[in-house]
């Protein structure tokens, strides 16, 4: 293996696992693999000791190349269910609870708009619930009452539509943070009208949601 890249692949599930040294090689390893998993490094060093412990520890979300392959060639203007403009969101949590991160991302563009976290203590339903709160927050601040907001979380929505969350997690030292933030997102919701369209996105029929943490 060569050391003059400037990055490394870990590949914890493909057809070899292993590390390499190469993009070309790695996506060998995972392009069409169902539920591949693997990150890349910039050292051969952290590569190394990531490929020896667990992927779900590593600080950003492991990505599939199945997701992969979906990610901006997209052209969701010929799906004519899909409305724009749009803000899409989605959360990622590593453990349940642990480590979340939730985001925004434009439908049109596939910028990111938002992107909030790790937030130790959080769950998928919290991280989803609070990235739906922030993007209509933003719009509310914006004064943009008509873009719509697509959502995978069908939690999440409701939690909105009854105006506050319903989550089950135990307040702890760990998790302070994200309830504080999760508080004030229901207050929020509680005093503010709610007048942008929140849309269930359609993953069966469309693929995965563009704010998906599992996109490289």
């Amino acid at each position: 293996m060569s050391h003059s890249h400037s990055k490394y692949y870990v590949v914890w599930v493909g057809n070899a696992p292993g590390i390499y040294d190469s993009w070309e090689e790695c996506k060998l390893q995972t392009a069409n693999y169902p539920g591949a998993i693997f990150k890349s490094f910039d050292t051969l060093e952290a590569a190394t000791a990531a490929y020896r412990g667990d992927p779900r520890e590593q600080v950003e979300m492991i990505r599939t190349i199945a997701r992969h392959a979906q990610s901006s060639h997209v052209n969701y203007h010929s799906i004519p269910e899909i409305r724009f403009p749009a803000i899409c969101v989605d959360a990622g949590c590593r453990h349940n609870p642990g480590p979340m991160d939730y985001q925004g991302v434009d439908l049109e563009t596939g910028q990111r708009i938002f992107h909030v976290g790790p937030l130790d203590g959080g769950t998928n339903n919290i991280g989803e619930y609070l990235a739906i709160v922030h993007a209509l927050a933003l719009l509310d601040k914006r004064g943009d009452h008509t873009t719509a907001i697509y959502s995978d979380s069908r939690n999440a929505i409701a939690w909105v539509r009854r105006r506050h969350s319903a989550t089950k997690v135990t307040p702890n030292g760990r998790n302070a943070k994200v309830l504080e933030i999760l508080a004030r997102a229901d207050q929020w919701v509680a005093t503010h009208p709610i007048v942008n369209p929140i849309i269930k996105w359609d993953t069966e029929h469309w693929g995965e949601i563009p704010a998906d943490f599992g996109r490289k």
